[in-house]
């Protein structure tokens, strides 16, 4: 049965290298970001970014925050996959083979993370030719992409929770404007917390991307990072992914 789930998966994966405007996205988005918005401090005094981003390069600082804002991203996609598949009735023949529904569910989830981690050396390669000096080792590595991964299954799976009972093509674009931008402003992403008002450091602090951007950082430029962080990933991409199972078998819809 899971020559099943392989398939679907290699589905999803063909359709990222097949696609030249995906590979435009997957190049050009980290390093637009990078590139612009990591600019925007260049020159703020170096005892400023110290104090309050504890590094003297914006851009280092916003590296792990961007990685982990580009997996809040691929969640959006890999609903509009499930959507498309419903619209063309692909849905249909899958469902009246003996694949459980939620290996459905598990393949766009799966997709959407290999969309994500193909960033990964992009935007790692962006900072290195930035001038940004980067821990890189295996242990900051595999932490990373461990911490992107369970991001992006938690992502993922709230995405096509949300996408589930509709084919309707606007439905991703409507819950990504809005979620996507509250909780990447409301993570440490972009800004430290120490910026935040009172009620903001609430929601921070239980914005999942707040860990793995914090986790990133940790790993990639003081090389100590709080392993506990990591748990309470791999515990929100559990239970995202559990649930969105469970529904995904009672209500998804092939049309």
């Amino acid at each position: 049965m899971l020559d099943g789930l392989e398939a679907l998966y290699m589905r999803e994966v063909k359709r990222i290298y097949r696609s030249v405007y995906m590979w435009i996205m997957i190049i050009s988005q980290p390093v637009l970001w990078l590139v612009f918005f990591g600019s925007s401090f260049s020159h703020v005094p170096s005892e400023f970014l110290q104090t309050f981003f504890h590094t003297n390069n914006y851009i280092a600082f916003i590296l792990p925050g961007e990685l982990s804002v580009s997996m809040l991203f691929v969640g959006m996609f890999s609903s509009m996959s499930l959507i498309q598949d419903k619209r063309f009735g692909y849905m249909k023949r899958i469902f009246i083979t003996p694949v459980p529904k939620y290996y459905v569910f598990l393949s766009k989830i799966l997709g959407g993370i290999t969309r994500g981690i193909i960033q990964v050396p992009i935007m790692l390669g962006v900072a290195l030719a930035l001038g940004v000096s980067l821990n890189l080792n295996l242990i900051s590595i595999v932490t990373i992409v461990l911490s992107l991964v369970f991001l992006g299954m938690g992502f993922s799976s709230l995405y096509a929770i949300f996408t589930i009972k509709t084919s309707d093509w606007q439905a991703p674009g409507v819950i990504a404007n809005l979620i996507n931008l509250p909780l990447m402003f409301s993570s440490t992403a972009l800004f430290p917390k120490t910026f935040f008002p009172g009620w903001l450091v609430d929601i921070s602090d239980i914005n999942p991307i707040t860990y793995s951007a914090e986790l990133g950082r940790e790993a990639l430029l003081s090389g100590d990072p709080n392993w506990s962080y990591l748990g309470i990933l791999a515990l929100f991409a559990f239970i995202m992914v559990v649930l969105g199972s469970y529904l995904t078998n009672k209500f998804m819809q092939a049309e």
